[in-house]
């Protein structure tokens, strides 16, 4: 199965006070329009999850929906407590295991995803940085506790040409 591991979008800035619930902070128009091309560059290069698990927060939400919408069959988006801030890795895999082995998507946060793409390899301490919008996969196989998935690829929106 694959994991696909994303981070947010281009948001608002970080302590602008027209957000002052940080939860809240939007995807700016230019971060919408740049992941949709992003989205588009992923969808035809085969990135094809079945369900899409969000963090609850409001740009990861809009990032998973955008993807969403531009992938084959429009995998359901759910949102996943467990993909807040300070991501919680057992519960993540608890959830995926529970979906049945399909290929999933966890859309997240800096540093989160780069922990939790770490953490999947087997390589905890391994600093991998993720830009906003970029994405992995993550070929694993049960039980996912093992930690022995493969870093298939990490593509950024540059390297998508978005």
């Amino acid at each position: 199965m694959k994991i696909y591991i994303v981070r947010h979008a281009w948001a608002g800035e970080a302590g602008d006070p027209q957000w002052p619930n940080d939860n809240l902070r939007p995807l700016t128009e230019e971060g919408k329009k740049r992941f949709k091309q992003c989205a588009k560059q992923l969808a035809k290069l085969g990135m094809a999850p079945a369900v899409i698990a969000t963090s609850p927060l409001v740009r990861c939400r809009q990032t998973a929906e955008i993807l969403s919408a531009q992938l084959p069959d429009e995998p359901p988006v759910v949102e996943l407590p467990a993909l807040a801030p300070n991501s919680h890795f057992a519960e993540l895999l608890r959830w995926t295991e529970a979906q049945g082995g399909v290929n999933v998507a966890w859309v997240g946060h800096a540093p989160d995803v780069g922990d939790l793409t770490a953490q999947l390899i087997g390589r905890g301490a391994a600093n991998i940085r993720f830009a906003k919008g970029a994405c992995a996969e993550i070929r694993v196989h049960p039980p996912l506790a093992s930690a022995r998935g493969e870093l298939a690829w990490l593509a950024t929106a540059k390297i998508l040409g978005c």
